[in-house]
Protein backbone atom coordinates (compact mmCIF):
# COMPACT_ATOMS: atom_id res chain seq x y z
CA UNK A 1 0.00 0.00 0.00
CA UNK A 2 1.19 3.42 -0.61
CA UNK A 3 -0.64 6.76 0.95
CA UNK A 4 1.38 8.95 -0.97
CA UNK A 5 0.49 11.71 1.41
CA UNK A 6 -3.02 11.58 1.86
CA UNK A 7 -1.78 10.73 6.00
CA UNK A 8 0.09 13.78 6.76
CA UNK A 9 -0.46 16.35 9.33
CA UNK A 10 -1.30 19.42 6.90
CA UNK A 11 -3.68 17.42 4.93
CA UNK A 12 -5.22 15.30 7.79
CA UNK A 13 -6.37 19.08 9.41
CA UNK A 14 -6.77 21.24 6.44
CA UNK A 15 -8.44 19.10 4.06
CA UNK A 16 -12.05 17.48 4.43
CA UNK A 17 -10.90 16.63 7.98
CA UNK A 18 -13.99 15.13 9.44
CA UNK A 19 -14.98 12.69 6.00
CA UNK A 20 -10.80 11.66 6.20
CA UNK A 21 -11.30 10.71 9.76
CA UNK A 22 -14.34 8.61 9.29
CA UNK A 23 -13.37 6.94 6.11
CA UNK A 24 -9.81 6.59 7.94
CA UNK A 25 -11.30 4.81 10.63
CA UNK A 26 -13.90 2.74 8.57
CA UNK A 27 -12.11 1.70 5.78
CA UNK A 28 -8.32 2.79 5.30
CA UNK A 29 -6.72 1.93 8.70
CA UNK A 30 -7.94 -1.87 8.39
CA UNK A 31 -6.73 -1.61 4.72
CA UNK A 32 -3.30 -0.56 5.97
CA UNK A 33 -3.35 -2.68 8.93
CA UNK A 34 -3.70 -6.08 6.77
CA UNK A 35 -0.90 -4.45 4.44
CA UNK A 36 2.08 -7.23 3.70
CA UNK A 37 4.32 -3.70 3.37
CA UNK A 38 3.11 0.32 3.35
CA UNK A 39 5.35 1.92 1.57
CA UNK A 40 6.23 5.46 2.20
CA UNK A 41 8.15 8.05 -0.05
CA UNK A 42 10.05 9.84 3.27
CA UNK A 43 10.81 9.28 6.41
CA UNK A 44 8.77 12.71 7.10
CA UNK A 45 5.57 10.83 5.67
CA UNK A 46 6.49 7.91 7.76
CA UNK A 47 6.31 9.62 10.76
CA UNK A 48 3.59 12.00 10.32
CA UNK A 49 1.50 8.69 9.15
CA UNK A 50 2.02 7.57 12.27
CA UNK A 51 -0.09 9.55 14.40
CA UNK A 52 -2.93 8.61 12.30
CA UNK A 53 -2.72 5.03 12.04
CA UNK A 54 -0.29 2.08 12.79
CA UNK A 55 1.44 -0.21 10.44
CA UNK A 56 2.73 -3.74 10.50
CA UNK A 57 5.42 -3.59 8.53
CA UNK A 58 6.97 -0.30 6.18
CA UNK A 59 9.69 0.46 4.17
CA UNK A 60 10.88 3.72 3.00
CA UNK A 61 11.25 4.32 -1.33
CA UNK A 62 11.52 7.53 -2.78
CA UNK A 63 9.48 8.31 -5.97
CA UNK A 64 11.68 7.33 -9.04
CA UNK A 65 12.12 10.56 -11.82
CA UNK A 66 13.47 9.97 -14.85
CA UNK A 67 16.12 12.85 -15.30
CA UNK A 68 17.21 11.93 -18.69
CA UNK A 69 14.62 14.97 -19.85
CA UNK A 70 17.36 17.24 -18.03
CA UNK A 71 20.27 16.16 -20.54
CA UNK A 72 21.38 19.33 -22.29
CA UNK A 73 21.01 21.75 -19.22
CA UNK A 74 24.12 23.41 -20.41
CA UNK A 75 22.73 24.29 -23.55
CA UNK A 76 19.56 25.32 -22.43
CA UNK A 77 21.02 27.70 -19.95
CA UNK A 78 19.84 31.36 -20.84
CA UNK A 79 17.19 30.47 -22.90
CA UNK A 80 14.44 31.15 -20.58
CA UNK A 81 16.09 34.54 -19.83
CA UNK A 82 16.28 35.41 -23.71
CA UNK A 83 12.20 35.17 -23.69
CA UNK A 84 12.37 37.79 -21.15
CA UNK A 85 14.44 41.01 -21.04
CA UNK A 86 13.89 42.20 -17.75
CA UNK A 87 15.59 38.53 -16.51
CA UNK A 88 18.76 39.34 -17.73
CA UNK A 89 20.84 40.29 -15.57
CA UNK A 90 19.10 39.51 -12.57
CA UNK A 91 19.57 36.25 -9.46
CA UNK A 92 16.57 34.38 -10.70
CA UNK A 93 14.96 32.00 -7.43
CA UNK A 94 12.51 29.68 -8.97
CA UNK A 95 9.35 28.31 -7.03
CA UNK A 96 7.97 26.01 -9.22
CA UNK A 97 5.21 24.24 -7.72
CA UNK A 98 1.80 24.42 -7.76
CA UNK A 99 -0.26 27.71 -6.02
CA UNK A 100 -1.98 26.07 -3.12
CA UNK A 101 -1.96 27.05 0.50
CA UNK A 102 -0.05 24.57 1.58
CA UNK A 103 2.97 25.20 -0.77
CA UNK A 104 3.67 28.67 1.61
CA UNK A 105 3.09 30.95 -0.57
CA UNK A 106 2.37 33.24 1.94
CA UNK A 107 5.69 32.86 3.90
CA UNK A 108 8.14 33.24 0.39
CA UNK A 109 6.10 36.63 -0.66
CA UNK A 110 7.13 38.52 2.46
CA UNK A 111 10.87 36.58 3.25
CA UNK A 112 11.59 37.73 -0.74
CA UNK A 113 10.67 41.43 -0.26
CA UNK A 114 13.23 40.92 2.79
CA UNK A 115 15.75 39.31 0.43
CA UNK A 116 14.73 42.22 -2.34
CA UNK A 117 16.35 45.01 0.39
CA UNK A 118 19.57 43.39 0.76
CA UNK A 119 20.05 42.09 -2.64
CA UNK A 120 17.81 44.49 -5.26
CA UNK A 121 18.94 42.58 -8.24
CA UNK A 122 17.40 39.17 -6.80
CA UNK A 123 13.76 38.18 -9.17
CA UNK A 124 11.51 35.59 -7.93
CA UNK A 125 9.44 33.57 -10.67
CA UNK A 126 6.63 31.92 -9.68
CA UNK A 127 5.69 28.91 -11.87
CA UNK A 128 2.44 26.84 -11.26
CA UNK A 129 -0.90 27.49 -11.58
CA UNK A 130 -3.68 27.20 -9.15
CA UNK A 131 -6.96 28.44 -7.94
CA UNK A 132 -7.87 32.10 -9.55
CA UNK A 133 -9.22 33.26 -6.35
CA UNK A 134 -6.33 32.29 -4.90
CA UNK A 135 -3.23 33.92 -7.51
CA UNK A 136 -5.29 36.72 -7.43
CA UNK A 137 -4.81 37.01 -3.73
CA UNK A 138 -0.79 36.40 -4.19
CA UNK A 139 -0.76 38.87 -6.73
CA UNK A 140 -2.26 41.37 -4.36
CA UNK A 141 0.04 40.46 -1.68
CA UNK A 142 2.88 41.20 -3.93
CA UNK A 143 2.01 44.71 -5.16
CA UNK A 144 1.02 45.57 -1.45
CA UNK A 145 4.52 44.33 -0.33
CA UNK A 146 6.26 46.69 -3.59
CA UNK A 147 7.65 43.53 -5.13
CA UNK A 148 5.14 43.01 -7.86
CA UNK A 149 7.97 44.41 -10.40
CA UNK A 150 9.89 41.29 -9.06
CA UNK A 151 8.13 38.68 -9.54
CA UNK A 152 7.32 36.84 -12.78
CA UNK A 153 4.22 34.86 -12.87
CA UNK A 154 4.55 32.81 -15.82
CA UNK A 155 1.93 30.19 -15.15
CA UNK A 156 2.00 26.38 -15.77
CA UNK A 157 5.37 25.25 -17.39
CA UNK A 158 6.38 21.54 -18.96
CA UNK A 159 9.01 19.98 -21.42
CA UNK A 160 11.50 21.92 -22.30
CA UNK A 161 9.99 25.31 -21.33
CA UNK A 162 10.50 23.80 -17.22
CA UNK A 163 14.11 22.92 -17.86
CA UNK A 164 14.94 26.16 -19.61
CA UNK A 165 13.73 27.78 -16.84
CA UNK A 166 15.66 25.30 -14.03
CA UNK A 167 18.54 25.82 -16.51
CA UNK A 168 18.86 29.65 -16.06
CA UNK A 169 17.77 29.67 -12.69
CA UNK A 170 20.46 29.98 -9.63
CA UNK A 171 18.66 28.68 -6.71
CA UNK A 172 15.23 27.16 -6.49
CA UNK A 173 12.57 27.68 -3.13
CA UNK A 174 9.83 25.71 -1.98
CA UNK A 175 8.17 26.26 1.52
CA UNK A 176 5.85 23.92 1.97
CA UNK A 177 3.99 23.59 5.23
CA UNK A 178 3.60 19.70 3.64
CA UNK A 179 5.28 17.79 1.34
CA UNK A 180 5.28 14.19 1.50
CA UNK A 181 8.27 13.98 -1.07
CA UNK A 182 9.47 17.25 -2.99
CA UNK A 183 9.22 16.32 -6.78
CA UNK A 184 10.08 19.79 -7.92
CA UNK A 185 13.04 19.95 -5.51
CA UNK A 186 14.45 17.11 -7.09
CA UNK A 187 14.10 18.57 -10.54
CA UNK A 188 15.94 21.09 -9.29
CA UNK A 189 18.69 19.84 -7.52
CA UNK A 190 19.19 17.72 -10.64
CA UNK A 191 20.07 20.32 -12.49
CA UNK A 192 22.18 21.79 -10.19
CA UNK A 193 20.51 24.34 -8.44
CA UNK A 194 20.88 24.71 -4.95
CA UNK A 195 17.36 24.51 -2.72
CA UNK A 196 15.65 26.70 0.49
CA UNK A 197 13.29 23.84 1.06
CA UNK A 198 11.10 23.74 4.94
CA UNK A 199 11.24 20.99 6.78
CA UNK A 200 7.82 20.12 6.36
CA UNK A 201 9.07 18.77 2.87
CA UNK A 202 9.66 14.56 2.50
CA UNK A 203 12.92 14.67 1.60
CA UNK A 204 14.30 17.80 3.40
CA UNK A 205 16.60 15.17 5.94
CA UNK A 206 18.37 13.98 2.49
CA UNK A 207 19.52 17.56 0.97
CA UNK A 208 21.03 18.63 5.05
CA UNK A 209 23.28 14.87 4.68
CA UNK A 210 24.39 15.91 1.33
CA UNK A 211 24.37 18.98 1.80
CA UNK A 212 22.40 20.08 -1.36
CA UNK A 213 20.70 23.50 0.12
CA UNK A 214 19.28 24.35 3.16
CA UNK A 215 16.88 23.51 5.56
CA UNK A 216 14.38 26.11 6.94
CA UNK A 217 11.33 26.18 9.39
CA UNK A 218 8.52 27.52 7.99
CA UNK A 219 9.05 30.94 9.29
CA UNK A 220 9.29 34.17 6.92
CA UNK A 221 12.28 35.59 8.84
CA UNK A 222 14.27 31.70 8.37
CA UNK A 223 13.23 31.44 4.97
CA UNK A 224 14.55 35.04 4.41
CA UNK A 225 17.68 34.31 5.60
CA UNK A 226 18.53 31.24 3.69
CA UNK A 227 17.85 32.97 0.30
CA UNK A 228 20.23 36.17 1.32
CA UNK A 229 22.73 33.71 2.02
CA UNK A 230 22.81 31.98 -0.88
CA UNK A 231 22.30 34.68 -3.02
CA UNK A 232 25.33 36.29 -1.53
CA UNK A 233 27.41 33.67 -2.44
CA UNK A 234 27.82 31.97 -5.59
CA UNK A 235 30.84 29.65 -4.52
CA UNK A 236 27.97 27.79 -1.55
CA UNK A 237 25.73 28.19 -4.32
CA UNK A 238 27.83 26.16 -6.99
CA UNK A 239 29.11 23.68 -4.23
CA UNK A 240 25.65 22.63 -2.99
CA UNK A 241 24.34 22.17 -6.63
CA UNK A 242 27.40 19.88 -7.28
CA UNK A 243 26.11 18.30 -3.65
CA UNK A 244 22.17 18.09 -5.30
CA UNK A 245 23.23 16.69 -8.88
CA UNK A 246 25.28 13.92 -7.17
CA UNK A 247 22.16 13.35 -4.65
CA UNK A 248 19.64 13.56 -7.41
CA UNK A 249 21.60 10.64 -9.35
CA UNK A 250 22.31 8.37 -6.31
CA UNK A 251 18.81 8.47 -4.63
CA UNK A 252 16.13 8.92 -7.23
CA UNK A 253 17.08 7.98 -10.20
CA UNK A 254 14.95 5.22 -11.91
CA UNK A 255 17.79 2.37 -11.67
CA UNK A 256 18.40 3.23 -7.85
CA UNK A 257 14.37 3.41 -7.04
CA UNK A 258 14.31 -0.12 -8.88
CA UNK A 259 16.49 -1.49 -6.99
CA UNK A 260 14.95 -0.95 -4.27
CA UNK A 261 11.54 -1.49 -5.16
CA UNK A 262 12.46 -4.99 -6.48
CA UNK A 263 14.35 -5.81 -2.61
CA UNK A 264 10.85 -4.20 -1.36
CA UNK A 265 8.53 -6.86 -3.51
CA UNK A 266 11.40 -9.79 -3.01
CA UNK A 267 10.92 -9.16 1.21
CA UNK A 268 7.34 -9.75 0.72
CA UNK A 269 7.11 -12.45 -1.84
CA UNK A 270 9.19 -15.08 -0.66
CA UNK A 271 7.37 -16.11 2.85
CA UNK A 272 4.15 -15.89 0.58
CA UNK A 273 5.91 -18.37 -1.79
CA UNK A 274 7.53 -20.65 1.17
CA UNK A 275 3.71 -20.64 2.67
CA UNK A 276 2.36 -21.70 -0.83
CA UNK A 277 4.87 -24.69 -1.59
CA UNK A 278 4.63 -25.86 2.27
Amino acid sequence: MRPLGVLNRWGMQNRRRWLKKISLRLIESRILAGAALVHYTSEQEREEAADAVRVARSVIIPNSMDLSAKSGVGERHGQFRARYPQLIGRTLIVFLSRLDPKKGLDLLLPAFAKVRLRHPRAMLVVAGTGEPDFVARLQREASRLGIESDILWTGFLTGEEKWALLASADLFVLPSYSENFGVAGVEAMACGLPVVVSDQVGIHREITEAQAGLVVSCDVDAIADAMIRLVGDAELRSRMGANGRHLSRAQFSPEAVAACLIQAYTSIAKPAMREAAA
